[in-house]
């Protein structure tokens, strides 16, 4: 049984998670959308972001976690007290999409897998590992024969010059540059060790 620990200021974690018995996450392009909408507005304050994917039934982000102080510039607070907890701002979205997409397709009951799954990055070369493995997802799943072929996720962004509050910059330059960027994600990923790694 995995143990889910609080998120730290300052840090990076892979953070993904399923939907339960085996519902749909997103069921057309309107809950993609809505879905980053929200995510935008619930957890920029808390964290940056540099790689995501929304599968049909499961997403993963990888982001880090804000420090305090970064976080009270954002929101205007003058004091701790009113900041959440991190792991709140993401249970709030969470909540938020559930409520919105049972609506929107007249459902009910529980969309998510709780507690949502994470995972602390504590090294680089695991960084990119993850950012390779979130953008080849939809090529591991079969949905398409390459990053560039699916429409939500990160990595169009990352090739692309279009404003966006990715941390696309900081992205490539772990890659060295754009042309290495694009080159290593032609190259096969160990899936095996990443999911291994995700599981202990």
């Amino acid at each position: 049984m995995q143990h889910f620990e609080e998120l730290k200021s300052g840090h990076f974690y892979h953070i993904y998670n399923h939907a339960v018995g085996g519902r749909d996450l997103f069921r057309d392009a309107n809950n993609y959308q809505y879905f980053m909408d929200l995510y935008e507005k619930h957890i920029s304050t808390v964290a940056e972001t540099y790689a995501w994917v929304l599968m049909k039934n499961h997403f993963h982000l990888l982001v880090r976690i804000k420090e305090v102080e970064e976080c009270l510039h954002l929101t205007g607070f003058e004091n701790l007290s009113g900041v959440k907890p991190p792991h709140q701002y993401f249970s709030n979205f969470f909540n938020a999409y559930t409520k919105a997409f049972n609506k929107y397709h007249q459902s009910r009951g529980s969309l998510f897998e709780r507690p949502f799954k994470r995972k602390l990055i504590t090294s680089d070369s695991y960084l990119k590992q993850v950012i390779l493995y979130i953008h080849n997802n939809p090529v591991h799943h079969g949905f398409c024969s390459h990053p560039s072929e699916y429409l939500w996720s990160s990595y169009l962004t990352c090739i692309s010059n279009k404003p966006t509050n990715l941390k696309r910059e900081t992205v490539i330059d772990w890659f060295n540059d754009i042309d290495n960027f694009i080159a290593v994600h032609e190259q096969k990923i160990d899936r095996d060790e990443i999911e291994g790694w995700l599981e202990t």
